[in-house]
């Protein structure tokens, strides 16, 4: 088993030695990509033509009561209580929070603390299947009747939060204090090997679409705009007939990390959000794809957020597509693939420039988009070198920063000048180490300059 370890953009476990499988077409002429900095990995989308593939459920799920950003939830179940799937397992009363819900029927085995995809260790319940699947559900609402505040309680009784990545919950993202004008669905997907979203759009666009309308109704904006990069035709022209008529899809040249929603509203709409500031301080809201499918079946379905498609990819026997219920352990998807293809050196939740080294045995959460294996091969150390003061990292920056100045500054221990010279602006989008020709762990050692910013102001 592999012990939590450094992000995966600490070393690149040489990605580029595979030949992409997924084809890029030209058909489609492109808008701006318009931000400053960013890289050209290579796409390496070996899962772009497989149909997303429903497993059958774990025999024990273990879901942390912490899947979001803001306050973790309290447990509402004991040891030995049963449960059925959707019912809800786990809430809290902050104002940023999210509440959790089983995602199989059994039987509460325990409560204890377990490990996050990041890391962190959280109170999770774990729960043994009884194999019968029984649902609790919430009723329908009819997205043209309900009023906002129907609405928005609904997504937030649903659990839902941002998919992308970031886990923000979703009922206060579509309640900002102030006027927007526009809502983007964030459909790039443009990290390596990561392809759940792509295939998301292609086999259940139509929920994605609905579910778009619920949350422009819910903000009150006219103007929804769907953002694809060019590697994607076939999702491009598949959301272009479903939108037709009522939203528009903005082509956008492969780079990344255009997939961050600063990034995409600068490249979209030409806004660029103030340093410390969000997407609603120039007029927008930006939601994941998935995110969006997920208001659609919480209010058209009554179903809450139990569930997620995840791309099982890299060294592995059959890269796939899965469905799976949140809390399923990485190692069972694993099974479901195939085992691994060689010996594996990293297993990392995410994709190859932000996701985290990880033990296999943790869950999958509602923001787990991929699971990446790595040879051993790929992932040898690599000595670091002095850096040479050759710029690439400020060039590839999309925040604008100083990276290797920063590297200096935090081994220096001077957090103060870390403030200044705004530490905190980075994304950890790992463009920086990816060009860096030291194989200096950029982004590794700017997370630590975070914690010791965090100290400082405590």
């Amino acid at each position: 088993m592999l012990e939590p370890g450094p992000p995966a953009s600490k070393r690149y476990g040489g990605a580029e030695r595979y030949e992409s499988l997924f084809i890029v077409s030209s058909k489609f002429s492109c808008s701006m990509s318009g931000f400053r900095g960013g890289v050209h990995p290579s796409g390496l989308k070996l899962t772009g033509f497989k149909r997303i593939e429903v497993p059958p459920l774990p025999p024990r799920v273990v879901i942390p009561l912490r899947q979001h950003l803001g306050a973790p939830c309290d447990p509402l179940v004991e040891k030995g209580a049963q449960v059925k799937t959707g019912q809800k397992i786990g809430d809290s009363n902050a104002p940023v929070s999210a509440p959790v819900h089983a995602s199989v029927s059994g039987t509460v085995a325990e409560l204890s603390p377990r490990r996050l995809p990041t890391g962190d260790r959280v109170l999770s319940v774990v729960i043994e299947s009884d194999g019968r699947d029984e649902w609790v559900r919430m009723p329908p609402l009819d997205p043209e009747k309900a009023s906002k505040e129907e609405l928005l309680q609904r997504v937030r009784e649903a659990g839902i939060v941002g998919m992308g990545g970031a886990g923000f919950p979703t009922h206060v993202k579509l309640n900002p204090p102030k006027k927007v004008d526009t809502l983007l669905i964030n459909g790039v997907e443009c990290e390596p090997y990561i392809t759940a979203d792509h295939r998301l759009m292609l086999e259940e666009g139509e929920k994605v679409v609905e579910g778009a309308k619920i949350m422009a109704r819910i903000l009150g904006v006219t103007r929804v705009l769907i953002a694809i990069e060019d590697n994607k035709p076939d999702a491009i022209e598949h959301m272009q007939k479903l939108s037709e008529g009522w939203g528009e899809v903005v082509k956008l040249r492969t780079k990344y990390p255009q997939g961050d929603e600063r990034h995409l509203l600068k490249a979209v709409l030409g806004r660029e959000v103030p340093a410390g500031g969000l997407p609603l301080d120039v007029g927008a809201v930006v939601q994941n794809v998935a995110t969006s499918k997920a208001v659609h079946d919480a209010v058209k379905l009554g179903i809450p957020l139990v569930e997620r498609v995840v791309t099982v990819t890299g060294a592995v026997a059959e890269p796939k597509n899965l469905r799976v219920r949140v809390g399923t352990p990485f190692t069972y998807l694993l099974q479901q693939c195939g085992g691994a293809a060689g010996k594996v050196g990293k297993v990392v939740a995410g994709g190859p420039m932000m996701g985290f080294a990880v033990h296999e045995e943790v869950p999958v959460v509602k923001t787990t988009g991929c699971v990446l294996l790595m040879e051993e091969r790929e992932v040898g150390e690599e000595e670091e070198g002095p850096c040479i003061r050759c710029g690439r990292c400020v060039d590839a920056c999309p925040m604008g920063l100083m990276p290797t100045h920063l590297v200096r500054l935090v081994r220096k221990k001077d957090f103060e000048a870390c403030l200044q010279y705004n530490l905190t602006s980075c994304d950890e989008c790992g463009c920086c180490a990816y060009v860096c020709p030291s194989k200096i762990p950029i982004v590794h050692v700017i997370r630590e300059g975070k914690k010791g910013i965090r100290r400082l102001k405590k």
